[in-house]
């Protein structure tokens, strides 16, 4: 039997893969493939390697039974590039970050590029995962590969485009059960492309017609969602000022057999807060301006101060001093359940709230306190919340961690009577709370 296409491109029996990038998306894959094909996962950061080779994954996607076993049966992680020279299906997920200015960051990418770049040959291909507007792949990653490789493109080595859908925290949609979008450079290749990822996922996959195509699908899913709070959290402002709660006008709305049932709330983290403005940029180089998605972005960004002043005006409304108050803000990742602190609107509650009092604890047992101070400058807690027992006077409920729906957050007042308590997830009792997003 023939080890290869006549293209040179591998069968599905000599498929040999490397996952470049060992966070939240990479990590889950890499360990999915592993149970099909010999897999090696490469990432930059050796405190990070060295902990998944000890069977522990920090980010908490892999559990540490799943991972050990992956570990036992010959999956490896490594820092050294050499050990994956011998692969021949090259996975890249790295982020895909914005800058200061919120535009598209591919530093990562283009690094990840030049890694492929060291060690593909002939026959080889390597799909990309990253969240990017049409056009990345094929117009600025590939060149990359090109020029470090001396191979050229569709010729010697190809290309495919699958873009990631994990869902950080969420134990339900995993990996394995998550239906993907897949495309290649060549029909041929398209074809292996989804075969590869066909054979490790249960819910199978969806072979989009070009990569360009998968690019942009990948981008709109983020962008509607995005678009889709920011119309909830308008909603709020509105109902909030009419003096209407908004979770129960959700509720009534909801009754309707095609409503759209979603609640308010902060929108960061690695994907909706981000991958839009991927699409708003290469938009106007086309001469569009996306109106709708710029507007959803300008909202959902000041959701974080529209929290803080709500909080305070509860305040006002109650006679609780805000000047030097004790505020207790409980959660800091960017969404439950999760550690992940990537562009967390909880920040921005904070720095808002500064302005007023330099007393502000902030406790979440998710999150690791060096990275928060590292990242952002804050110091948490995270360890013992029954120590915060009648210390406060406002108490905000910033992210539903499991672990909060136990606790009796009107504990931690001062005195209950004038006391706040804002509730932004709307998960507690309604006869607790001041005020709720």
């Amino acid at each position: 039997m023939s080890n290869h296409h006549p293209s040179g491109i591998p069968t599905l029996d000599d498929i040999k893969i490397a996952v470049i990038g060992l966070g939240y998306v990479g990590l889950p894959l890499a360990r999915l493939f592993s149970t099909r094909y010999p897999t090696i996962g490469y990432d930059l950061d050796k405190h990070r390697v060295d902990a998944l080779m000890q069977g522990h994954d920090t980010t908490l996607e892999v559990e540490d039974d799943m991972l050990q076993k992956a570990l036992d049966a010959g999956f490896r992680c490594t820092s050294s590039i050499e050990e994956i020279r011998n692969c021949n299906f090259y996975v890249v997920a790295v982020p895909s970050p914005v800058d200061e200015n919120n535009r598209p960051d591919l530093s990562p990418l283009r690094s990840a590029s030049e890694t492929v770049g060291k060690v593909i040959s002939a026959g080889n291909i390597v799909v990309y995962e990253s969240t990017v507007y049409p056009g990345v792949t094929e117009e600025e990653c590939l060149p990359v590969i090109e020029a470090v490789s001396g191979l050229r493109f569709n010729q010697d080595f190809f290309a495919g485009y699958s873009p990631e859908r994990i869902n950080p925290g969420d134990k339900e949609h995993t990996v394995e059960k998550i239906k993907k979008v897949t495309s290649g450079s060549t029909v041929e290749v398209a074809e292996l492309v989804d075969a590869v990822y066909r054979s490790v996922l249960i819910n199978g996959t969806h072979k989009a017609p070009s990569i360009r195509v998968a690019e942009a699908s990948k981008i709109i899913e983020n962008a509607q969602r995005d678009v889709n709070i920011a119309f909830m959290n308008e909603l709020a402002k509105i109902f909030n000022a009419m003096g209407i709660d908004t979770h129960d006008v959700i509720e009534a709305a909801s009754s309707k057999w095609n409503f759209i049932k979603l609640n308010p709330g902060l929108v960061g983290g690695h994907c909706i807060s981000v991958d839009p403005y991927y699409l708003i940029q290469k938009a106007q180089v086309y001469g569009v301006l996306p109106r709708i998605m710029f507007s959803a972005r300008r909202l959902n960004d000041g959701m974080g101060d529209y929290v803080a002043n709500q909080t305070i005006k509860a305040m006002n409304l109650k006679g609780t001093r805000v000047k030097d108050a004790r505020i207790l803000i409980l959660g800091f990742t960017f969404k439950e359940n999760c550690p992940d602190i990537r562009n967390t609107k909880v920040i921005d509650i904070y720095h808002t709230l500064r302005e007023y009092t330099p007393h502000i604890t902030v406790f979440d047992p998710m999150a690791d306190p060096v990275s928060v101070q590292n990242e952002y400058g804050v110091q948490i807690e995270k360890n013992d919340i029954s120590q915060f027992q009648g210390q406060y006077d406002a108490v905000i409920l910033a992210v539903a961690h499991d672990m909060f729906s136990t606790v009796d957050t009107r504990g931690f007042l001062k005195n209950p009577d004038e006391g706040v308590i804002y509730d932004v997830k709307g998960v507690l009792p309604r006869e607790w709370v001041d005020a709720r997003l």
